[in-house]
Parts: structure tokens; sequence; C-alpha cells
């Protein structure tokens, strides 16, 4: 797991990023850090869409051959639902605002199985990305080398921090550049 210095080369990293790059070139950045400092396989990072409350995975580990052409077309799209939830294990940070692990997701009550031709997942650990208590994205891991932990949870909401802080700078100066 990443150190408390790693966190902080990770945190001046995404900051210089600013206002230069794109809410792609950051995502993937926070996508490579989280793999690497929670040792995990696979990571999805997403935004929730200012204008229709949509989960828009940005930056994403490929698990379905689905993922190829979403790479091309810059996102992976979750509608939210017409009762304005996500559902599902995967939906379960943006619904409730809390972050979790789950070491058999099979057995979570949220989980509902994978679609089909979906990579096995052995684990997940997922975490709501906030701004001002606003839940404005999300940041989901799994398959990591041993079981997530307290430990991991704590680091990879450190992480969602900071990608908090970036997003919804960027979300509001795309906002205001269509205006």
């Amino acid at each position: 797991m990443g150190s408390e210095e790693d966190l902080n080369v990770f945190r001046g990293k995404i900051l210089d990023m600013l206002p230069d790059s794109t809410l792609k070139e950051i995502s993937d950045v926070v996508l490579a850090n989280t793999k690497s400092f929670l040792k995990s396989e696979s990571c999805y990072v997403a935004f929730v869409d200012p204008e229709n409350r949509d989960s828009v995975g940005i930056s994403f580990s490929h698990l379905t051959r689905d993922c190829e052409m979403y790479e091309e077309m810059g996102e992976a799209r979750f509608k939210v639902l017409d009762d304005g939830s996500y559902g599902g294990l995967l939906g379960y940070s943006l619904d409730t605002g809390e972050s979790l692990y789950v070491h058999d997701i099979t057995n979570h009550p949220a989980a509902h199985g994978l679609p089909p031709g979906h990579e096995p997942v052995s684990q997940f650990l997922s975490v709501p990305v906030k701004f001002e208590g606003e839940v404005i994205g999300q940041i989901v891991v799994g398959n990591p080398e041993k079981d997530y932990d307290d430990r991991d949870l704590r680091r990879c909401e450190e992480i969602a921090e900071i990608y908090g802080m970036v997003l919804k700078e960027l979300l509001i100066n795309e906002n205001t550049s269509r205006d």
C-alpha cells in the first residue's frame, strides 16, 4: 500500500496537472495510482454527470469485451434509475455515500451478479468521491493481491478526497465553458 509520502507525491502530481490537463488525463493518473497503492488488478474511476446524474466511468480496467468500445467512446455511462438510484454493488457507494469493501461479492445484499462476459471479481472496494458532502463520483478497485482491509479503505478514501477537489473544479470549468 502507498505510504503517506507516496500519497503526498500523488496529491502534488494531480494538483500540478491543473489547469492544463483533461478530466481523462487526471482520471487515468488516479486509476494507475489507486491500482498501485491498493495492489489491485482492476480499477474504475467515475464522475456523476451534473446534468443528468448518470455515473460516467472515464478511466477503467477492461473487464468485458465492451470495454474497448467504451474506451473508444471515451466513457462507460451507467444511467441513473428512475427512482434516482444506481443499484447493484457498483452503485452502492453512489446510492449510500458510504465506502465499503467486500471479500465475497456474491453474498453482499446489493450484489446482483456480473454482466455476461465480465471477468471474475474476487473482491471489491468502492468509495464515493465527495465534495462538500455531495457525491460527485466514485473509485472502485477489485481483485487485490491480498484481502482488502480498513487501511485500504482509508487509503482509497484519501485518494477520493484529492480526486474530489480536482473533479469539482474540472466539472465547474466544463459547465462554465458550455454556457
